[in-house]
Order: structure tokens, then sequence, then C-alpha cells
């Protein structure tokens, strides 16, 4: 009978193989912990809370919805101011119109005066809008007096027309010297057929405008003893004393008052 071979069983060596090493290496210790003493495996980490964007970056609220709006009905004034150009008649009786417009630029916080050719090669400034009141625009004529009326029917023209459908029509209106009226007082006429009595601003306005009626806010500026016509153009053309600059300037308070009635659509007398 063949001898048969022995065959040898090593019981450990058939518990003890270790598994394949790429398994240790990618197994996760928690879970083979709690694998070896019978615990649920550890539950996820939390996300990480969300990302917070610093103030500066983060976006802010239009402009626009912060824009205070007007009252209904409030209707855009062009005011204009007539006199005559330069720094040899800047702060001349003449041209206290110009004088008073500069005054209410400042009172209104208005910026710097800038010139624009398409307004009628005009100096304009706006104000920052206001509860309750309408669109002001200010301009000042770059013209000589008795040639004011071109250059304003030019700013209305260009005015009027970006005017929106919804703000009406506007109104336009003139601030002058007014000789004969106490220093600083302050007189409204709406009247389109109101005489400009002598005035030779006011007459080249009406000359152009073609009957379009505009609201005229004259400022006074007193009178000479003599009616003779050259004192009285000395007069005007003079440069206005400290004491004089004042009371016109201070005309300013009642001269925002009237516009503010313009631009509430009511008749000022």
């Amino acid at each position: 009978m063949a001898n048969t071979p022995e065959i040898t069983f090593n019981a450990s060596q058939a518990v003890s193989r270790k598994p394949p090493r790429h398994s240790r290496r990618h197994s996760s210790p928690d879970v083979e912990a709690s694998s070896r003493i019978g615990a649920p495996p550890r539950a996820p980490p939390r996300a990480p809370p969300p990302a917070i964007i610093p103030a500066a970056i983060q976006p802010r609220t239009p402009l626009t919805l912060a824009v205070p709006m007007p009252a209904p009905g409030a209707l855009p004034l062009l005011i204009c101011s007539i006199g005559n150009p330069g720094s040899i008649y800047a702060n001349t009786l003449h041209s206290a119109g110009h004088t008073v417009l500069n005054r209410l630029a400042a009172h209104l916080g208005a910026p710097a005066f800038q010139k624009d050719r398409s307004l009628g090669d005009g100096l304009v400034t706006k104000p920052p809008p206001v509860e309750g009141r309408g669109d002001w625009t200010l301009w000042q004529s770059t013209a000589y007096m008795n040639e004011s009326g071109k250059r304003v029917r030019a700013a209305w023209n260009t005015w009027s027309r970006a005017l929106p459908s919804e703000g009406g029509d506007g109104r336009l209106v003139v601030v002058y010297d007014e000789l004969e009226r106490p220093l600083g007082s302050v007189t409204v006429r709406t009247n389109a057929g109101a005489s400009a009595k002598g005035h030779n601003g006011l007459k080249s306005i009406m000359a152009t405008m073609a009957g379009k009626g505009f609201v005229r806010i004259g400022v006074g500026i007193g009178r000479p003893e003599s009616r003779e016509s050259g004192v009285v153009s000395r007069y005007v053309l003079r440069k206005m004393t400290v004491s004089e600059k004042g009371q016109i300037e201070g005309a300013v308070e009642e001269v925002v008052g009237r516009l503010g009635e313009l631009g509430s659509g009511r008749d000022v007398r």
C-alpha cells in the first residue's frame, strides 16, 4: 500500500491572516473603533457657517429710493437772473438779479454754477431735492442786459423740452433789479401783459418769448435823487456798498417763500 503524504494544517495561519494593506490605509479609525465596541458610527461633521460679507462690500440700497418726492402738483421752475456779465459789472445795482441768485444758490445748498452751452450758454446750478418741492433750476444770463431775451428763450426751450410728461409745463421766473422800489424790497408780477417799465432786460425777453408768459421777481435797488438819464445810468452801474449788498441779499428769504408759492401752482401778487 502506497504511503499517503502527510498534510499538516496550521489553524493559526487561517485566523491570523492580515487584511490587505490598502484596506487598513483607507479605513476610518472611527469606524474601526465603533465596529470593535459595537457603538454606532459618529455623525458627520457639521457644515461650516455661512460666510459673513463685510459691510464695506454689502450691496447698498439704491440712492434713488432716498430722493425726496415732490408734492403732488408741485411745478418745476426755471429761475433766471439777468444783468451784465463779467467782473466789471459784478455787484453793480443793475446786476442785483445775479446777486440775489448767487445768494439763493448758497441758501439752498446748491453746488457752484457751471456754464452750460445747451441752456442758452448760461451759468447753471440745481439745488438738492427737498420733500414737497418741485424741481428748481437756477440759471444766470451771460449776455448784456439789453440782449437777455435770446439767451433766456434758448434756455427755456431746452429746459422745458426735457421736462417729464408728468412734471407739468413748468414755470419761467425772471429775477431782475427794479429801479424806484425800496432797496431790498420784493415785487412779484405774474401778469403776462404787465409793462416792462423801461427795463431793457425785460423788454428784450418780452420781444423774444413770442407771447410766452413768465413770472417777474423784482428786487428793489432804490433810486437816485435826480431822474436825469445820465445820473440814473451812473447810479445803476455803480458798485453796491456793503450795506446795500446786505439789504439786497437779505431779500432771499422772501424770494424763497414766493418761489415756493409759485411752485405750488398759485399766482402770487
